[in-house]
C-alpha cells in the first residue's frame, strides 16, 4: 500500500481501535480503503485482501452490513469528514472573497451566514380562508 497515512492518522491507529472493537484485519483494511479512496467495493475488497471477481465483492458487501462494521465505517467517515470540513470552510471564504463572479460570491456569503446561524427567515406564503369580494366605482 502506498502510504501509510489517512487523513493525518496512521493506519495503525485505526487498526488498534478497530480490534478493539472485534474487527479483522481484513474488515478494518476494507473499510479503511473506501473510506480512504472512495473506491468501489469491489477495488476496496481486494485492496483489502478478499477473493477476486463475484465472490470478494459478494463477501465484502455482507461484511459491510454487520453492525460492527457499520459503526466502525461510520466512525471512519465521521473523522474524515471532519478533517476536511476545514477545508471546505476555507473554500467558501475564498469564494466569497475573490469569486470573478458576484453570483459566485453571494452564494457562498449566504452559505457562510446560514452554517454560522444566520439563516434568512424563510418566505411564506399565507392564505387566509374566506370570501373576498372587491368593488371597484369607476364613475
Amino acid at each position: 500500500m502506498g502510504g501509510n497515512t489517512r487523513g493525518g492518522s496512521s493506519w495503525g491507529v485505526h487498526m488498534s481501535n478497530a480490534l478493539k472493537t472485534g474487527l479483522t484485519a481484513k474488515q478494518t483494511a476494507l473499510v479503511d480503503n473506501l473510506v480512504a479512496t472512495g473506491c468501489s467495493i469491489t477495488e476496496a475488497a481486494v485492496k483489502a485482501g478478499y477473493a477476486a471477481g463475484d465472490s470478494g465483492r459478494v463477501t465484502a458487501s455482507k461484511t459491510l452490513r454487520l453492525p460492527h462494521v457499520q459503526e466502525y465505517m461510520m466512525r471512519c467517515v465521521g473523522e474524515a469528514l471532519g478533517l476536511n470540513a476545514t477545508v471546505a470552510a476555507a473554500k467558501l471564504v475564498q469564494l466569497a472573497r475573490g469569486a470573478k463572479s458576484e453570483y459566485v460570491q453571494l452564494e457562498a456569503s449566504k452559505d457562510i451566514l446560514d452554517r454560522s446561524g444566520f439563516k434568512a427567515p424563510d418566505r411564506h406564503m399565507h392564505l387566509h380562508a374566506g370570501e373576498v369580494s372587491v368593488t371597484i366605482d369607476l364613475s
